[in-house]
């Protein structure tokens, strides 16, 4: 996405800068000694599965819980300082609506309560769906209700948006269209999206960089294009297992997988494939997917991710 990479560009300031961020329940760590940069201005895609650290990590963010160890900062400031209040908005599955408030009260109440309100965009919103501006929210479907909830974050016009699966309870055109309305919105206030979700498919379009949460830490981050491009999958017509993997001597082995007469695996390729394999480019599925399932595997950071390389180069 190239009008996102202009606004990174833009704004050296990462957008989120977790060092040595953790957080410890009772049961144990639920993010460890997580350590990275989402640049300004970029559409990201915030992928793992259940109990990895997603929530976790955008409740840190959004000032709902506290680090056990580290820190982190949003655009150089601490989440619940004045700034965080104002530039960020939040969202997750369960959106805290008043069921006996009716639509326009809502807005209004937004507009109350945030300084930047622009009453135009969280109508817009409201009105694409449908949603008559008397209706009560209790008396609204799932869909209609999330739709007011995003409504209520536009109209914030932030500069941050966390985003932890809002959009679960949205049948897949209307998430399709919310997923654009939020690329438009990203656009034109030059914000910066963080978007949780399991439908890595449906992200694929829409992103532009992942930082992939597994077991508590951070397995990728880094710009999408540039991610996939670190990788292939490669397929030999064999069943030989050692076969296959003399063939990809030299390169880091992700995750294999075979069938009868062939195996594939996806690569961090280190220089030239052999000719006799087949390799394509990976998807973005291909990508979560293999280094979910190779839990030992190193993890990859681009250099606008990480941040040792970063405060080196400055």
């Amino acid at each position: 996405m190239t009008d996102s990479a202009t606004n990174h560009q833009a704004s050296p300031v990462p957008a989120i800068e977790t060092i040595g961020l953790g957080r410890r329940y009772r049961r144990g760590w639920a993010l460890r000694d997580t350590s990275f940069r989402l640049p300004a201005g970029r559409v990201c895609a915030l992928v793992g599965p259940n109990g990895a650290g997603k929530t976790t990590l955008l409740s840190l963010a959004a000032d709902l819980i506290t680090p056990t160890t580290g820190t982190i900062t949003l655009s150089g400031h601490r989440p619940g300082s004045a700034w965080a209040r104002q530039s960020t908005a939040f969202l997750s599955q369960h959106k805290a609506l008043y069921p006996r408030f009716r639509v326009h009260e809502i807005l209004r109440m937004g507009e109350e309560l945030n300084p930047g309100w622009h009453q135009e965009t969280a109508e817009s919103v409201v009105e694409a769906g449908g949603i008559p501006m008397n209706a009560r929210i209790g008396t609204l479907s799932g869909g209609q209700s999330t739709r007011v909830a995003f409504a209520l974050a536009l109209g914030k016009r932030p500069q941050l948006m966390l985003l932890d699966e809002p959009m679960a309870d949205l049948d897949p055109l209307v998430r399709h269209q919310m997923t654009d309305l939020l690329q438009a919105q990203a656009r034109q206030n030059h914000a910066t999206v963080v978007m949780s979700s399991h439908l890595v498919s449906e992200l694929e379009s829409a992103c532009d960089y992942l930082v992939l949460v597994n077991h508590g830490t951070v397995r990728l981050a880094g710009e999408v294009d540039l991610l996939l491009a670190e990788h292939r999958r490669v397929t030999t017509m064999t069943s030989d297992h050692e076969h296959h993997l003399r063939t990809l001597d030299g390169h880091d082995v992700i995750a294999t997988s075979g069938g009868i007469d062939r195996i594939t695996s996806l690569v961090r390729t280190r220089h030239a494939l052999p000719e006799h394999a087949e390799h394509r480019p990976p998807t973005l599925e291909d990508l979560v997917l293999g280094y979910l399932r190779a839990p030992d595997a190193p993890s990859l950071l681009t250099a606008s991710a990480r941040v040792v390389d970063i405060e080196v180069a400055a």
